[in-house]
């Protein structure tokens, strides 16, 4: 058990991807080395009194990947399963994301262990503000940039924005994003990551020359981002034929109705568990459906050297963080799947972040056709320079979209450490 952990490590996955691209650039070993390592890792224990009069004690994390770009950048989740590992691979990955698409942001990720479904929302408003306390001086509009994540939304974003108003004697919207509107929010943010993901979709489809109405999609996850990119797919014409969520796994070969399942879904206390009407499937077995593109939208690591053989779809879209194993990767190449990385995939969100955080900080609101022509913008061009980075050096989107981030970060780190003495690149 503990080897099969190690092996498929986040961490070690977003490593392994990132010595492909140093390696390609000719990377120094100290730049490297030094991108390879979080510039900080915070671990927090705090307690809180919960409703019934105990008190319980909680551990988080805040990791501070790299802030050679720009502030750092990246979300909080709240879920049993988070650890030190998990946090910094999902650092790391912000660091890449953002330098991708152009976004003037570094990378960071929080944490804490915790089940939100166990707490009521007077504890989870504890939670949060016990937290930001114990990170206030991390935080910052100019340093440190929340956003939600797993298990936290808009009310964990404007609890953590006053508690740090608070601490600070003024109102600072600019500390955190995915806020609620009322609270600074920013239009377009909620659906920001699937849109994305539906945009990023539909140009891989063109690339392969598959007219979006002749398409094919099975989306694993129906939380936030595969419902969003179900419904913005659904609406271009790809018939969205397999979804799941943690509780059911459904097929339909002539296509879900996703507008009725996402009403099933709101009226049946956010599952999809019981819609009446598709099949219900395996788990495993909507990864190896024979579509067009298959989109992982829920976790780390469900695609591994395992199940990569038998993945009949011709795209894979990395909606979640991290859902394709390293050790996949040579064996999804070698079946011509096109595989879209998550650090380009799934960038929607950042970059609408980016966008509330733009706003708040220019005391600006934009019109949501604004937001979404800058989101389109951004992404094809991060697209269409993976793909012209990945025929030059003859590697998969992957590892293009690695060394288009690592030698960005690079550069910038060499530029901003004027005393560094060790060359940015080796020495030939």
């Amino acid at each position: 058990m503990s080897s099969e952990i190690i092996k498929h490590n986040p961490f070690q996955s977003m490593i392994d991807r990132f010595n492909i691209a140093a390696d390609i650039l000719n990377l120094d070993d100290s730049i490297k080395q030094k991108l390879q390592r979080p510039e900080k890792q915070i671990t927090v224990n705090f307690s809180i009194t919960l409703d019934n009069g105990n008190v319980q004690n909680f551990e988080g994390y805040r990791v501070i990947h790299n802030t050679a770009l720009g502030p750092s950048k990246g979300g909080i989740r709240y879920d049993t399963a988070v650890n030190l590992d998990e946090v910094k691979a999902l650092a790391a990955w912000m660091t890449w994301k953002s330098a991708v698409t152009g976004i003037p942001f570094g990378g960071a990720k929080g944490g804490i262990i915790c089940d939100p479904r166990n707490h009521s929302k007077t504890e989870l408003e504890k939670i949060t503000r016990a937290y930001t306390k114990a990170l206030a001086d991390i935080f910052g509009p100019e340093k440190d940039v929340p956003a939600p994540d797993m298990g936290t939304g808009p009310d964990e974003m404007g609890w953590l924005m006053d508690e740090f108003s608070i601490l600070h004697g003024r109102p600072i919207h600019a500390v955190v994003t995915g806020k609620h509107l009322h609270s600074g929010g920013s239009l377009g943010r909620v659906e920001a990551t699937g849109r994305g993901v539906s945009i990023i979709t539909l140009l891989a489809l063109e690339k392969l020359k598959i007219r979006p109405a002749r398409a094919t999609a099975a989306i694993q996850g129906f939380g936030n981002v595969g419902l969003h990119s179900a419904l913005f797919l659904h609406e271009k014409g790809v018939k969205i034929v397999a979804v799941s969520d943690v509780s059911e796994a459904f097929y339909n070969p002539n296509g879900i109705n996703i507008p009725e399942l996402i009403l099933y879904y709101n009226l049946n206390n956010k599952t999809i568990k019981g819609y009446p009407n598709s099949v219900a499937i395996k788990h495993e077995d909507l990864l190896l459906l024979d579509v067009d593109v298959l989109i992982p939208a829920a976790k780390e690591d469900v695609i591994t050297q395992k199940n990569a053989g038998d993945i009949q779809a011709r795209i894979i879209i990395e909606g979640a963080n991290g859902p394709v194993a390293s050790d996949a990767d040579q064996i999804l190449h070698d079946k011509n799947i096109l595989v879209v990385p998550d650090i380009l995939a799934n960038a929607g969100g950042v970059t609408v972040s980016y966008f509330e955080w733009l706003q708040n900080s220019l005391l600006e609101s934009w019109r949501i056709s604004q937001i979404n022509k800058r989101l389109e913008d951004i992404l094809e061009k991060g697209f269409e320079t993976v793909f012209r980075v990945a025929v030059k050096h003859n590697v998969t989107p992957r590892i293009a979209a690695y060394i288009i981030a690592l030698k960005k970060v690079a550069e910038t780190q060499s530029v901003k450490e004027v005393a560094l003495e060790a060359p940015l690149f080796k020495q030939n």
